[in-house]
């Protein structure tokens, strides 16, 4: 089910049949690098997209593919996930990664500018987060373009470092 359309990107739910595309970018270094966890396997991705199908039917709203309109082609995921507690407090956190064949194309400041109207005016969220490694400049900007605003530092357990947590509030 397509979800948004933008120029360029088609974002839509995730199926099953996207796990070796994912796993592309789950299981690629250069786009794992500002994650604790490292790269993935196929077991991992299969398991994190019965979750994404998991939270539509919960949530009304989870990760969903990236899609080029010309080729097609899942080319990442952008979405939303729930936090019951992200440093302290239920959050909708915003995430995303690409195929790193997509960087610096623009393609995740379309995705991500078009998901936060699509949270803030169709699924009426009050405020989305996301939550970024200071190191990860890209995202940094990616986030602050598309009106995001830096809150505060956020050392969730397990971590080594502290990340930043951007907020974006629907209007008042």
């Amino acid at each position: 089910m397509v979800v948004l359309e933008t120029r360029r990107l088609l974002l839509r739910h995730l199926e099953p049949r996207d796990a070796p595309a994912l796993l592309a970018v789950f299981g690629n270094p250069e786009v794992m690098r500002f994650s604790d966890h490292g790269v993935r396997d196929l077991p991992w991705v299969e398991g994190w997209l019965a979750g994404c199908l998991e939270s539509y039917r919960q949530r009304g709203f989870g990760p969903y593919a990236v899609v080029g309109r010309e080729s097609g082609e899942v080319v990442g995921y952008c979405g939303l996930t729930h936090h019951p507690d992200l440093g302290g407090r239920p959050e909708v956190a915003l995430g995303y990664r690409l195929a790193r064949s997509r960087w610096g194309r623009g393609y995740a400041s379309e995705a991500v500018t078009a998901l936060l109207a699509y949270a803030l005016h169709t699924l009426r969220l009050r405020r989305v987060v996301a939550q970024i490694d200071p190191h990860n400049l890209a995202s940094v900007r990616v986030a602050e373009k598309a009106g995001m605003r830096y809150e505060r530092d956020l050392l969730l357990e397990g971590y080594t470092h502290p990340d930043r947590l951007y907020v974006v509030t629907a209007p008042s």
